[in-house]
C-alpha cells in the first residue's frame, strides 16, 4: 500500500479529529488576529476541511470555487 493510500485511510477514520484540529487552528488564529481576518480565516478553513474530504475519498477535483477560475 502506498504512503497516499495509507494517509487517505487515516484521513477517512479520523476526519472528526482532523476537522476539530482545523477548527481549533482557525480560532487560535482568529484570537491572535483580534478578530480582523475572520472571514478569511473562516472560508480558508472551510476549503481546507472540503479538500481533506475530497481527497480522503479519491476525489482529486477542485471546486470551481476554490482558487482562480482560469489558468
Amino acid at each position: 500500500m502506498s504512503f497516499i493510500n495509507r494517509l487517505k485511510d487515516k484521513l477517512s477514520q479520523n476526519r472528526d479529529k482532523v476537522e476539530t484540529g482545523m477548527d481549533k487552528a482557525a480560532r487560535a488564529a482568529d484570537s491572535a488576529t483580534k478578530g480582523k481576518y475572520r472571514g478569511r480565516i473562516e472560508t480558508g478553513a472551510k476549503k481546507a476541511k472540503g479538500a481533506i474530504g475530497r481527497f480522503a475519498q479519491g476525489d482529486g477535483r477542485r471546486d470551481e470555487g476554490e482558487g482562480g477560475g482560469h489558468r
